[in-house]
């Protein structure tokens, strides 16, 4: 044995966690393109407090049209739907696309409506200091778009293994 192999400190292999391990199988399925289960409760989580404050500022609106409604009840039939879609992944492939996409649509149909709401007050856009601020939040339902994305997402993406 020589003197450097004598010093030279022994190398320990450090077994590895079962958190280190399911991170590491988390990132592989990223990698691969594997994240239903993922994004169906990414869904699920998104939807519902979305929903409950959706309720809130519609209900300060008084509801005045009844198409405020359709979020409303949207949200908890996609937060069950991402749920089931994390147990099942025939829910995941149906149940959660369908949702997901009239989700989606109903958030691009009230970025329109929410647009015509700025427009119809007194001035219009031509007074925007007053308008957009006191009027309808006019990105507000893209949010409503932006889950329903990631529930197609999640329905078109494999299943993690």
């Amino acid at each position: 044995m020589t003197i450097t192999a004598h010093l030279r400190p022994r190398l320990r292999l450090r077994r590895t966690t079962r958190p280190e391990r399911a991170t590491a199988r988390w990132w592989g399925n990223v990698r691969s393109g594997r994240m239903q289960q993922t994004l169906a409760v990414a869904t699920a989580a998104s939807a519902l407090p979305l929903g409950i404050e959706i309720y809130f500022e519609h209900f300060r609106g008084s509801f005045g049209d009844k198409w405020m409604w359709t979020p409303v009840w949207l949200s908890p039939a996609l937060t069950a739907a991402g749920l089931a879609g994390v147990r099942s992944e025939r829910v995941a492939r149906t149940w959660l696309p369908a949702l997901s996409a009239l989700y989606c649509l109903d958030g691009v149909i009230g970025m329109i409506t929410h647009v015509r709401g700025v427009a119809r007050k007194p001035g219009g856009f031509r007074e925007p200091l007053y308008n957009i601020v006191m009027g309808p939040p006019l990105l507000a339902p893209g949010s409503l778009a932006l889950v329903g994305g990631m529930g197609l997402a999640a329905a078109a993406l494999g299943r993690e293994r």
